[in-house]
């Protein structure tokens, strides 16, 4: 008998898959190229510093709707030769600050980024998040806990120029039948790379 407690990620296992697909990704006129035909340059746009302008919900899956603002800076940078990037996050706002860094590894054989997010504030590292782009837009999958509970993670990068992108995170208790957007961020390239 298949255990009940997984048949919620019987649609998230699905959109995975689906994500695998090998398709060049092809900017729009006026977009930022994203990708080389592997998948393996998708960030290299992002490459360095960026304005960063962030809506956080103040208490993801309770209900609330309270938004809490805050703004600050992104630095993007190339690790291990390219086959990586490194994001540092500062941003204050009226509830403190928010310092972390996001580790992007590229898996070659399964042509997907790994997104590994760590806390300052806690310091540890929350469960990765693993996808691609496709069309300008790329989607990222991946399981984590919350209060206790299992859910599941959407992270998706849109609106792509060369000095603008979209990062929002939204989280599903119900399988991914439904999600709940708890963090939209719009970067402003203010530098390029070192």
């Amino acid at each position: 008998m298949q255990s009940p407690t997984r048949d919620w990620l019987r649609p998230a296992c699905l959109a995975m898959a689906l994500l695998t697909l090998d398709a060049p990704a092809q900017p729009a006129q006026g977009t930022a190229r994203i990708a080389a035909s592997d998948g393996q340059h998708d960030f290299d746009w992002e490459i360095g510093t960026w304005k960063t302008d962030l809506r956080r919900l103040a208490r993801p899956l309770s209900g609330s709707q309270q938004w809490v603002e805050y703004s600050g800076t992104s630095l993007v940078r190339k690790v291990l030769d390219g086959r990586a990037n490194l994001v540092e996050l500062r941003v204050e706002g009226p509830t403190g600050t928010i310092e972390g860094a996001s580790l992007r590894l590229y898996n070659p054989q399964a042509k997907q980024w790994n997104l590994n997010y760590a806390s300052v504030r806690n310091g540890m590292l929350t469960r990765p998040v693993h996808g691609s782009f496709r069309n300008g837009r790329g989607e990222f999958y991946g399981e984590d806990v919350l209060d206790g509970k299992a859910i599941l993670v959407r992270f998706v990068i849109s609106q792509v120029t060369a000095d603008s992108a979209r990062f929002e995170q939204a989280y599903s208790e119900d399988g991914g039948r439904s999600w709940e957007t708890n963090w939209l961020a719009t970067d402003t390239r203010i530098g390029d790379a070192d």
